[in-house]
């Protein structure tokens, strides 16, 4: 059966809301409460209700097994007027369903968008990782070609793709914001720093010295802070006009290690680190990462304002409360 457009909905006066995909998860619950700070609408959209509400309101819904008509009728019944994409996942997923939560998901959502009466912006978060890794010093800006070296990079490039042939065929106001390695509070725990810190916060729990036994910390990403992050997609929300790929990192390579050491330090506990030695071969030329954002100050307004290490700080912070 064909699907249909949407009819128009009376809103209130006033902005359309946001709607957020992924509003309960780590960047989405931040990204919900800098919007309503600054006074825009807010829908959180997730799978299920979360244990700790989010800023404005919420509906749940089942952004992979629902449909492009029912999710269109979602937004056209809460008046939404911009959609930012902070769902997706790798974590405990296999194969079809890493391919579900971010490429069926993305097709999903523009047709949906597609249905409605009026245009939606849409934001995608997109990833450093489209990038796949490069000699060190290589800066990668948004015209370099994409080289993914792992699924979930793959899989963030067929999204954008996505986005980008919805943008050019003239049907989307659309989007893709490439995000360096997040960190901030509620960090997720599978990630590196999230691992640690957890480690940290239970030693410090119960007055003992951490002991950590690490991979290699030698690889450079482009960290940018939570905080940043979210500033750089409020203002891709409120741009009048948009590039359709934009960096959003800090434009610096910085160690793991260096990272690592920072978030020992804020948390003042006693650690004893045993780094395990990297193999032998050329890797470390290509453990790089390291996007070009003059883009993004010149689109967006947008600079990275927030250092590592008040990063890392609101990160610890959050883990441990002690």
């Amino acid at each position: 059966m064909t699907e249909t457009a949407v009819p128009t909905v009376p809103s209130a006066e006033g902005p359309r809301r946001v709607a957020v995909l992924g509003g309960t998860g780590f960047i989405g619950r931040a990204l919900c409460e800098a919007l309503a700070e600054g006074g825009l609408p807010v829908l959180a959209i997730a799978r299920r209700e979360p244990t700790v509400p989010v800023a404005g309101s919420f509906r749940a819904f089942d952004l992979v097994g629902g449909s492009p008509a029912e999710l269109a009728a979602l937004f056209a019944a809460e008046g939404v007027g911009t959609v930012v994409n902070a769902a997706g996942g790798m974590w405990g997923l296999d194969d079809e369903q890493m391919v579900d939560a971010n490429v069926g998901m993305v097709q999903r959502v523009i047709e949906a968008l597609a249905l409605l009466p009026e245009r939606v912006r849409l934001v995608q978060l997109g990833s450093v990782h489209e990038y796949g890794l490069t000699p060190v010093g290589t800066v990668q800006a948004e015209s370099d070609e994409t080289h993914p070296q792992m699924v979930y990079g793959e899989l963030k490039v067929r999204a954008t793709r996505l986005v980008l042939d919805a943008v050019e065929a003239g049907g989307l106001d659309g989007v893709v914001l490439r995000v360096g390695n997040v960190v901030g509070a509620g960090q997720p725990g599978h990630s590196l720093l999230g691992v640690i810190a957890r480690k940290l916060a239970e030693a410090a729990e119960e007055s003992r010295t951490a002991e950590l036994t690490l991979a290699p910390l030698a690889a450079k990403r482009d960290f940018v802070g939570l905080g940043d992050t979210v500033a750089a997609v409020l203002a891709a929300v409120r741009a009048r006009t948009l590039p359709p790929v934009v960096n959003v990192g800090r434009g610096e390579g910085v160690s793991a290690r260096h990272m690592v050491e920072l978030l020992i330090e804020v948390s003042g506990v006693p650690t004893e680190v045993l780094e395990n030695t990297a193999p032998e071969g050329p890797g470390a030329e290509t453990e790089w990462q390291c996007l070009d954002v003059a883009l993004a100050a010149r689109a967006l307004g947008w600079e990275p304002h927030q250092s590592l290490a008040g990063a890392v700080d609101s990160l610890w912070k959050a883990e441990y409360r002690g």
